[in-house]
């Protein structure tokens, strides 16, 4: 058991110092995966995925490490949050994208042109796969970890990143000007990584 599976437990045994010091630690990591999906309710969404990861506890323990685990549960909470939100018929995320839902939490918290592009590009992807990219490329998880969280088999996932940059990399060309369209493609692994730093509020 990893160190934040221990203060995991120690927390659900009440210790609320250990609880705190978890947050603290993962919190920019759960504020970025939600920031760029949706608008108003990303701290009731953190919330309830450090609770549900307390609760869910012994179904997981020593079968992932923790930020498999977390982000998982996080996922699960996403994909929830906007099935209650279309409840005429249950989205299929591998075509539905929040483009179309007109969300645009991030844009504000971007830095440049280059980031603001990529946050909105990503948000005309399916859902599927902007989760994988933001998760392989904000991140930094292994592919072995992302095919954990989305629960797909990890030989898929270096074919499913390269359909999701090719799909970004059209919509840039049909969204902006050439040169900022190629200045955000050919940074696009520095823009994530500046993302991460700029997106994480605190912790993460």
């Amino acid at each position: 058991m990893d160190d934040d599976f221990t203060l995991l437990s120690a927390w659900r045994s009440g210790d609320a110092a250990a609880g705190r010091q978890l947050v603290e630690r993962h919190f920019g990591a759960v504020y970025r995966f939600f920031a760029n999906k949706v608008a108003g309710e990303v701290d009731d969404l953190i919330q309830e995925t450090f609770l549900a990861c307390v609760e869910g506890l012994e179904r997981f323990r020593g079968a992932a490490t923790f930020r498999t685990y977390l982000f998982a549960v996080a996922r699960n909470k996403l994909y929830r949050y906007w099935r209650d939100r279309k409840p005429a018929a249950t989205p299929d995320w591998s075509v539905s994208r929040l483009a179309d839902s007109q969300v645009a939490p991030a844009d504000a918290l971007a830095k440049g042109q280059e980031q603001r592009l990529l946050l909105q590009t990503l948000r005309m992807l399916p859902l599927d796969l902007q989760v994988l990219i933001e998760l392989s490329y904000f991140e930094s998880l292994t592919d072995r970890e992302v095919a954990a969280i989305i629960e797909v088999p990890v030989g898929t996932i270096k074919s499913r990143l390269r359909k999701g940059r090719q799909l970004l990399y059209a919509h840039m060309a049909a969204t902006a000007d050439a040169s900022l369209a190629a200045s955000t493609q050919r940074g696009f692994d520095g823009w994530c990584a500046s993302i991460r730093r700029h997106m994480g509020r605190e912790g993460g």
